[in-house]
Parts: C-alpha cells; sequence; structure tokens
C-alpha cells in the first residue's frame, strides 16, 4: 500500500513539475541553425548576374535558420526558415519538402514551411529550376544545389529536436541612416496624397519576434527589415552572407558566449522584407570619374551606367558591411529586450495556394477588370542598379525600343502582339514567358502562403516587393484580417524573397517609370494588384477558418536542368612542393589589431565544400602544450582566398588572412590550412599545411621587442653613443690639424 502511493506520489509531483515548466506559456517552440555554404570557387555568384563575379574563397559561411512555432496543444504548427542565400528557389523547396515528409509524413509541408533567402549578392549560384536565373552560372549547379538542400533540412530537424514551451513577444520601432531608395523617380510617381502618409521613402521600421522558454530564457529571435544585402559589391569574390548574415553573428555571438558561428543553441535571423528599392549604400549614388551625382532619371554618367555606382556608407565594402550589419543588430536588440513588447496570443495557422501569376484576372473596380502576363525582362533590366550596375548601353528608365537589341531579342524568340501590348510601356528584352526552350526560363506557377501567430501575421512573397507595393500589400491584407475577426492590435510584415523566386513587384506607377525594379516586374504593368486579390483570399480563408484552395500544381524542372561548368579535373603541387607546403610564412611578432597573411600550395575547394566544417583554423598555444581553436573560416576576422597559379597544371595556391582583434589575447598562435586534392584517377584525398608558431604581443610589448630595448635604456645608450662620437671627432680632428 505504502509502495503504491509513492508511484502515485512520483506521478504527482512530474505532472506537477511539468505544469510547472509550461506554466503560463502560449506555444511550443524550437530553433535550429545549419550550414549551408556552396562551393567556394569557380561558381558565379547569384545576385549581381556578373559573369565576372566568381566564388574564390570564403568571409563569411552561409546559414540557413529555422524556427518551429505551435499551439500550446501541439495541433498546428508553422516553419519560418531564414536563409543566407539570395533568395529561394521553387526546385529547392518541392526537394526539401520531399526529404521532409519522408522523415515526419505531412507533419512538415508546402503549406505550413516558409523558406526566405535574406537576399546575399556573395553565394554561389545556380540553384533554381528556370533557365533565366542560371545563366551566368553556366547551367545549374548540383555543388550550390545539396549543401542548401542539406543544410535547410537539418536546420528544420535541429528546431523540431528542440521543441519547448514558451512564449512570443512582437516589438517594431524605426531604425535610420541604415538604407535609401535607389529608384527615387519611380517612388515620386506614386499618389502625392498616398506619400504623404509616409515620413520616407524607404521602411524603417523593423518587427522583431522574441522567443523565450517557460524560464523566460532565449530560445531566438527573427526581425524583418527591408534593406537589399548589396554592402558587398560586385567586385567582391569571396562568400558572403552580408550584412544581414553579419547582423546574425553579432546577435548570436552575445546570446551564445564562446560559441563559434552556428554552433550555439540561441539562433537569431534577420529576415528580409519589402527590399527591391532599398539599398544599404546610404552615400547615394555618385560618378566613378568624377564624385558628382549621376543623373537621377536613368543613373547614367555622360550616359553610361557602368560610372553610375552608390557606395556605403564605410569606406570600403567591409567597413560598409559592418556598419549596416551594427545598426541591424544595435536595434534588434533595443527591440529584443523591450519590456513594453507585446505577448503573442492565440492560435497558429496558415493558409497556402499556387497561382499561375501569368494568367490572373484582376478586379480593379466594379466595372473594370485587366489581366496580368506571361513573364518578360524589360531592357532596363540589363542596365542593373546603382548597387550593381549593368552592362552596354542599357540606362534605367528606358521605355523606348532600340532596333539592335530588338533583333537581339528577336533572335532569341519574338514577342506576340498581345505579349508587347500586355507587358506596355515596357519594351521587351527578353520574353522569357514565351521561352520554353530548354526548358521553362521563368516561373508561372508561384507559392503565396500567410502564417498566423496570435496577432502577427507573416505575409510570405515569392519576388522583391518595393516599398510602396509592399505598403499597399501590408495595408489591404490588415484590413482584411481585422474586418473578418483579427484583433484591433495585429501587426503584418512582409517575409520577402520566401519560398520561390518571380523577380521584382512595383506598383503600377512605378512600373510606367521602367527603372530596373519595373523593367523587372515580370507579369506585366497590374502584378501588385494580381498578388494583392490572391492573398486577400488567403486572409479571408486564414480569418474565417475556412481552407484555401491547392491550386495549379508548379512543374519540378530538376531532371531537365543543364550545366555547363566544368568540372575540378585534378590538382597537382608545383615540381618538389607538397599540398599545404608554406609558400610565404608568418613573421615572428604581430601587435594586436595587426593582419596576419600566410599563403599555401593549395587545391580547389570545390572538391570538398567542408559543409559544417572549416578551410582553416587560427589555434592559441595553451599552458598545457596543446593547442585551442580561436577562429574558423565562418568568422568576420578571417579570410580564405583561393587561387589558380596555372589552369594547365591544375595548381593553385591558397592565402589565409587573420585580422587579429585589438583585444586578441596575447600569445603563441598558428594557423592551420584544411585541404582536399583530387588526383589524376580522380580520388580525393585530406592534407593539411600549418605554418610556423608567431606571438600576439600587445602595442606596447610589440614595440619593445621590434627595438629591443625600453626608451629610457636607449635614450641612455644615445647619449652615451653621442660622448663617445665627440670624444672620437675631437681626436681626429687635433691629428688632422697637427698634420696642417
Amino acid at each position: 500500500m505504502a509502495t503504491a502511493y509513492g508511484v502515485s506520489g512520483l506521478f504527482l509531483l512530474l505532472s506537477l513539475c511539468l505544469i510547472c515548466n509550461g506554466q503560463n506559456t502560449n506555444y511550443i517552440i524550437g530553433a535550429g541553425i545549419a550550414d549551408i555554404t556552396g562551393p567556394a570557387a569557380e561558381v558565379d555568384m547569384m545576385g549581381y548576374a556578373n559573369p565576372a563575379q566568381t566564388s574564390k574563397g570564403i568571409h563569411l559561411r552561409q546559414y540557413s535558420r529555422a524556427f518551429i512555432i505551435a499551439d500550446s496543444a501541439n495541433k498546428s504548427r508553422i516553419v519560418f526558415v531564414s536563409t543566407d542565400s539570395c533568395m529561394q528557389s521553387q526546385g529547392l523547396k518541392l526537394e526539401i519538402i520531399k526529404r521532409l515528409k519522408s522523415k515526419y509524413g505531412d507533419l512538415y509541408n508546402e503549406r505550413n514551411v516558409a523558406i526566405s533567402g535574406t537576399h546575399t549578392h556573395s553565394g554561389p549560384g545556380g540553384f533554381h529550376q528556370y533557365l533565366l536565373y542560371d545563366i551566368t552560372s553556366l547551367g545549374f549547379v548540383n555543388e550550390t544545389f545539396v549543401p542548401l538542400l542539406e543544410g535547410i533540412v537539418a536546420s528544420i530537424d535541429k528546431a523540431h529536436n528542440s521543441m519547448k514551451p514558451g512564449n512570443l513577444y512582437v516589438n517594431t520601432g524605426e531604425l535610420l541612416e541604415s538604407n535609401i531608395n535607389r529608384s527615387p523617380t519611380a517612388y515620386l510617381n506614386n499618389p502625392a496624397e498616398e506619400r504623404a502618409k509616409y515620413k520616407y521613402n524607404v521602411e524603417k521600421n523593423m518587427t522583431v519576434l522574441r522567443m523565450t522558454d517557460a524560464q523566460n530564457n532565449g530560445i531566438g529571435m527573427i526581425n524583418w527589415f527591408a534593406v537589399h544585402c548589396t554592402s558587398m559589391n560586385n567586385t567582391n569574390h569571396l562568400i558572403s552572407s552580408d550584412n544581414k548574415g553579419l547582423a546574425a553573428q553579432m546577435f548570436e555571438a552575445d546570446m551564445n558566449k564562446g560559441a563559434f558561428p552556428g554552433k550555439g543553441k540561441f539562433v537569431a535571423a534577420f529576415a528580409q522584407s519589402n527590399e527591391g528599392d532599398v539599398s544599404p549604400n546610404t552615400k547615394g549614388p555618385h560618378c566613378m570619374d568624377t564624385g558628382k551625382p549621376c543623373d537621377v532619371p536613368t543613373s547614367t554618367c555622360n550616359g553610361r551606367n557602368e560610372l553610375c555606382v552608390s557606395p556605403g556608407p564605410g569606406k570600403d565594402m567591409y567597413d560598409s558591411t559592418r556598419i549596416i550589419a551594427k545598426n541591424q543588430y544595435q536595434k534588434a536588440k533595443i527591440l529584443y529586450n523591450d519590456p513594453s513588447n507585446m505577448k503573442l496570443e492565440g492560435p497558429v495557422d496558415f493558409r497556402h495556394t499556387y497561382v499561375d501569376m501569368s494568367n490572373v484576372m484582376v478586379q480593379i473596380n466594379q466595372t473594370t477588370k485587366v489581366k496580368t502576363c506571361k513573364p518578360a525582362m524589360g531592357f532596363s533590366f540589363a542596365a542593373g542598379t546603382t548597387d550593381g550596375p549593368g552592362a552596354f548601353n542599357f540606362t534605367q528608365g528606358d521605355t523606348t525600343d532600340n532596333p539592335f537589341w530588338d533583333f537581339v531579342r528577336d533572335f532569341l524568340k519574338k514577342p506576340s502582339p498581345e505579349q508587347l501590348a500586355c507587358q506596355h510601356p515596357k519594351p521587351i528584352l527578353l520574353d522569357t514567358g514565351e521561352m520554353t526552350v530548354p526548358y521553362a526560363w521563368s516561373p508561372s506557377i508561384v507559392d503565396l502562403q500567410i502564417f498566423r501567430i496570435g496577432q502577427l501575421a507573416i505575409i510570405s512573397v515569392p519576388a522583391e516587393f518595393s516599398t510602396m507595393s509592399g505598403r499597399r500589400t501590408r495595408d489591404s491584407i490588415t484590413a482584411t484580417l481585422k474586418a473578418a475577426g483579427f484583433p484591433a492590435n495585429t501587426v503584418t510584415v512582409i517575409a520577402g524573397l520566401t519560398n520561390d523566386y518571380a523577380d521584382y513587384v512595383t506598383t503600377y506607377e512605378e512600373y510606367q517609370i521602367q527603372r530596373y525594379e519595373g523593367a523587372s516586374t515580370i507579369y506585366g504593368p497590374h502584378t501588385l494588384e494580381a498578388f494583392i486579390q490572391e492573398f486577400n483570399k488567403l486572409a479571408d480563408a486564414l480569418a474565417k477558418g475556412t481552407p484555401a484552395p491547392k491550386g495549379p500544381t508548379p512543374p519540378n524542372l530538376l531532371d531537365k536542368q543543364l550545366t555547363f561548368l566544368p568540372p575540378v579535373v585534378f590538382d597537382h603541387a608545383p615540381f618538389g612542393k607538397s599540398f599545404g607546403d608554406v609558400v610565404v610564412d608568418a613573421d615572428a611578432q604581430y601587435k594586436q589589431g595587426s593582419s596576419v597573411k600566410v599563403t599555401f600550395i593549395g587545391a580547389n575547394p570545390r572538391n570538398n565544400v567542408k559543409l559544417e566544417g572549416t578551410f582553416l583554423s587560427v589555434e592559441m598555444l595553451q599552458p598545457d602544450n596543446n593547442w585551442k581553436v580561436v577562429f574558423t573560416d565562418s568568422q568576420w576576422e578571417t579570410k580564405f582566398e583561393w587561387k589558380h597559379t596555372s589552369l594547365l597544371l591544375g595548381e593553385s595556391e591558397v592565402t589565409i588572412t587573420w585580422d587579429i582583434p585589438q583585444t586578441q589575447a596575447p600569445g603563441t598562435y598558428r594557423i592551420q590550412y584544411f585541404g582536399d586534392a583530387k588526383s589524376l584517377d580522380q580520388k580525393i584525398s585530406s592534407f593539411t599545411g600549418k605554418s610556423t608558431d608567431f606571438k600576439v604581443m600587445t602595442p606596447k610589448e610589440y614595440i619593445k621587442h621590434k627595438h629591443g630595448m625600453p626608451k629610457s635604456v636607449n635614450r641612455i645608450l644615445k647619449k652615451n653613443w653621442q660622448s663617445l662620437y665627440k670624444n672620437k671627432y675631437r681626436k681626429s680632428m687635433s691629428i688632422v690639424n697637427k698634420k696642417h
């Protein structure tokens, strides 16, 4: 009898503990992070569409950050993933869902999983299923696709396995001096009364979602802020997650003391929003040759778009990236810690549909209907932007045909009269919607999705919405949700570049100006109205608890992909040398704040992307004579650079740079390089290179060691030397005088 009472008491105690751990919690939350870094050599970077901008090393690794949120009864859940990639690809999401279904059944599917890209322009490309986006990467690149697929799934797995009761809080605040509008003339074409509602011509608000466990310990954070990840410009060849990725690392370093990037429990995502016309290069467009402002409507200097570039706030692209990252990090930290954050309460729900955006009938008013178009790119698309200008004689704001480029266009595919009329006033450069050889060039069927977490609604858009497009979408969806029963304090955010990529979305008025963003609004002048109409259908269904139609099934084109990127043929060390041998070694001593550079005989990094690993380590000698890794290639302070020294012979070198922090502990250090070489018979073998040991000193110690003696001793020696010299001079002069 006593034993039975004891067992019952134990169960009661366990039950009370479970209730205690989950008391006053509204949700079940999980967060996970995983590496998605692709090939660090020879692959064109996605974003600027510059064939000369291929990867040649790593500055910051790229990560996938996943968050799973379920209601307290664990009956409904959503997955939001933010990736340090240029955008998302429909083919990639289809494969991710396939992997998830094989593990979890229908728990995670295309309806409740959202995958958003931060829009870094410094990651390897070739991961799309539509031809247009893979042209500059020489087609589909499986070496990029696989790390993205495996890393995103791994981050979701980690989030799934870490789920615990917790709470969510939301807050919004204004962040200044971190973004500007790169197409102000297009923005000015919006109605004056609409513009008068807003203080700025870009979004300055940052929205932060704070996640805590039952004891109020941090689990994770997502913030949405509109700014392009183009602080690193199109001359950069090192893989980088740009300003948002660095901001995330700063936040995570704060919350995960002593952990390396991607290895801590707390996960911080700096997600993208309606950044279509928003630049981080806050100095504004200037002519490279004269330093004067560019021509505003066309973004040209003496008629040339290549000379009109918008620099960032810093002295170079690295400094600019750091400044914009720090601004976002600091604002997110303030909002995260704000005690006035609104606690979220209410259901977790979602709605998703597929829509053929090339064929949407839009009800403008009671008497007028308009229709979207098959995808097409305009002339100004080829002009690029002030973040990364294009080439040839294209200019932004171009609404006229050019006979030469019309001929080139018609050679590829002459647009039908219906297409020309539908896309007007856009002069069509690439009629991608009517080009199907060897497979589709642009998407027609795209993902639309809305998440609900209590009073928060996340609108997942599959494109780059301009500032005003995002505002109109958000305002319209908010009104629909509130009208159908959502609370008055509902907060809505735009999650940009999510699930798919369908280029840009401008307002009807901005489209008429045909800046880069308007020329890249592929479904014609009424694209925004079509998106708002279809999103409102989802919002209404979400608010009323009714199902949304699945919509047409998107194609899976992965088995049709073509690639023309040559493989790594072989690696070879120069005669008399071995892989990993040091070419340029470290000096014996360095002071805090200086840089160490070591060059090794290398091999092609494409042989092994080192997912969840590193190509380098900076190590410090410990008192027990063991070496401790203090930096890897995932951190801001290191650079891993690779270059061919002989393409024909397969010879290459790797240079590793460590920018020593001002606060780095003095001691003995070394740098290691971890490579993989491919032989002629295609076998891949690992190797290691190692620098000699070197000292890191404080500036005082460095000066003392460099000059050998303290200044006081030097002064004494100098005084004695001067006396000795004078005595010798006097003696020699007396001898001379005697002779004469």
